[in-house]
């Protein structure tokens, strides 16, 4: 998956590049876990029912550099890009992306640009 300085979820308007406060410890506390590159991996399903099998996909890599990342939304086997934006019935996964945005930036995980 190709990384960029600066990002953005399809159809949000929202850009996002990693905060340079960012380090390896913060983001392994944050849930990312590190690949066998060396970049760092989130992956959280958007849906309050753990057990939900449908329901989409945030995934955010790292470079391991820590100047990169790649924001991406998928469907729930992980093998299609969608814009979660677009569809209504998605409201609950637009608000728990947003919030887990926000706490990253808030623990200077990432920037808002």
């Amino acid at each position: 998956m190709a990384t960029k300085l600066i990002d953005s979820l399809t159809g949000s308007k929202d850009q996002y590049k990693v905060n340079d406060q960012a380090k390896r410890y913060t983001l392994k506390d944050h849930g990312f876990i590190e690949t066998k590159n060396g970049s760092f991996q989130y992956e959280r399903t958007l849906s309050s029912v753990i057990s939900d099998k449908t329901a989409p996909k945030l995934k955010i890599t790292i470079s391991k550099d820590l100047k990169e990342l790649k924001l991406v939304t998928v469907t729930a086997n992980g093998l299609k890009k969608i814009d979660i934006f677009k569809d209504t019935d998605l409201k609950q996964a637009q608000l728990m992306v947003e919030n887990i945005l926000n706490t990253f930036v808030e623990e200077s995980v990432l920037e808002k640009v």
